[in-house]
């Protein structure tokens, strides 16, 4: 399966490192690019990034990448029981000109909260008020945290929650790293209903203050429809780990119940109307 894929948009080309699974179940990270958003002409035939420790042995799932200071942050849920079904968020990093010449030279890995059964961690691409911002899933809400280094968090707190009776009611979470507009930071997020559907939605949280909800959709954007997005290894899913804006569009990268890769294009306008 590929799927669930981190998107970047760096020297004229999107770039993607999507969640590969092959025969041994171990989730590894593969990487492909494209000049315009769709047709992807450049595919790495090896992983990029794989487990090296005890606490990712399953695997390295669900990618984020964040732009911040010359280097992009990387999080990722680190899977290490299959029996428990016991998962983390870890991070690492790589400098941009590594990342575009193709050497993956990843820094140190480190897990912001060890032993916490956490994921769906990204970070914001700048600073607030002197402290970096996370977003973070403590099932089955949205929280945020503040770190002054990246390594240490603190200040943990849930900033959205599901909804009763809606199609988010179970647990939601957020997909990628939060995009800053002219309104505030515009975050797609999924959210789960009683039938195990994964559908997407959108967010607006003010840009001083993340914790404060400024718009949040009652109907889904995006939503199980396809028959790749319908039938797959688990069915009826949309899960996206990354977008990009670019030309006034924004392309949603997302898996297809859990098998393929799919991108789905939207007005930015159309959005935030």
């Amino acid at each position: 399966m590929v799927f669930n894929a981190a998107a970047a948009y760096l020297d004229n080309r999107v770039h993607v490192l999507y969640r590969a699974v092959g025969d041994d179940g171990v989730s590894r990270l593969g990487y492909a690019s494209s000049p315009d958003g769709y047709h992807f002409d450049e595919r790495l035939p090896s992983p990029v990034f794989e487990p090296v420790n005890a606490y990712e042995r399953w695997g390295c799932e669900d990618p984020r990448l964040t732009p911040l200071n010359g280097r992009y942050i990387m999080t990722y849920t680190a899977f290490h029981d299959r029996i428990l079904c016991a998962f983390q968020i870890a991070m690492t990093s790589i400098s941009h000109e590594d990342f575009l010449n193709k050497r993956w030279n990843w820094e140190e890995r480190w897990r912001p909260f060890p032993g916490v059964q956490n994921k769906n961690a990204v970070i914001l691409p700048r600073e607030i008020n002197g402290s970096y911002v996370m977003l973070h899933r403590i099932h089955p809400d949205i929280c945020v945290a503040y770190s002054n280094d990246l390594r240490h968090w603190h200040d943990i707190k849930a900033v959205m929650g599901p909804r009763q009776g809606m199609w988010d009611c179970i647990k939601i979470g957020a997909a990628g790293p939060p995009i800053e507009i002219d309104e505030g930071w515009l975050l797609i997020y999924h959210g789960v209903d009683a039938r195990r559907i994964y559908r997407l939605g959108v967010a607006l949280l003010d840009k001083e203050n993340p914790e404060r909800v400024i718009y949040r959709s009652e109907e889904p954007i995006l939503e199980p429809s396809e028959d790749y997005e319908r039938f797959g290894f688990v069915p009826n899913v949309v899960f996206s780990c990354g977008a990009i804006l670019l030309d006034g569009q924004l392309l949603i990268y997302y898996g297809g119940a859990d098998t393929v890769i799919g991108v789905a294009t939207f007005d930015l306008n159309e959005i935030i109307k």
